[in-house]
């Protein structure tokens, strides 16, 4: 008989303290479950509550545990806001209004996130836009201009890049394009 194990860490495994949660006492059993997903990536302390919540732990223990692991610094949203705009930027090239509303769906607070994003200027913007489409027109060669322009203006607006900046530098990459790219 096959054994079924835990498709990912944050899954109790069959008879781990969080499996038989019932029976154990809550505290322990949401530190558990706590260094268990934290031992499997960063995550915010309301993705954390969250997920205590949906496992039927008590708020009082929910919360005593994560106020402890934010006292020792293994819970810090700000931290993990900076973390998150510099991977998205640099994976994805994600903009400003699209890492602030992914990072206020994670549960962190305003003023975090204004201090993760603080750094990101217009400029660093504006150069990011650009490495992206320069990255997408070869892929794009097969269709005419029109197309090329729609197909990468879509992908900056979908990165949260505005209209000014999307427009501008499409306009100056295409520009720089040698004459028998940009027919």
């Amino acid at each position: 008989m096959a054994r079924k194990f835990p498709s990912s860490a944050s899954e109790p495994t069959p008879g781990s303290l969080a499996d038989v949660q019932s029976e154990a006492d809550p505290y322990s059993v949401a530190r558990t479950i706590v260094l268990r997903r934290l031992n499997a990536m960063a995550r915010t302390r309301k993705d954390l509550y969250d997920d205590l919540i949906e496992r039927e732990i008590p708020e009082e223990a929910a919360n005593a545990v994560l106020d402890r692991f934010t006292e020792l610094g293994l819970i810090n949203d700000a931290q993990y806001a900076e973390m998150f705009v510099a991977s998205r930027q640099r994976s994805r090239g994600t903009a400003k209004p699209v890492l602030r509303q992914e990072l206020r769906r994670k549960g962190v607070p305003d003023d975090e996130i204004i201090a993760a994003l603080e750094d990101i200027t217009s400029e660093d913007e504006y150069e990011r836009a650009r490495v992206l489409v320069e990255k997408k027109l070869p892929s794009l060669t097969r269709y005419d201009l029109a197309t090329q322009q729609r197909r990468v203006m879509n992908l900056l607006m979908r990165r949260g890049y505005s209209g000014a900046v999307a427009s501008s530098v499409v306009r100056e990459v295409i520009a720089d394009l040698p004459i028998e790219e940009s027919m």
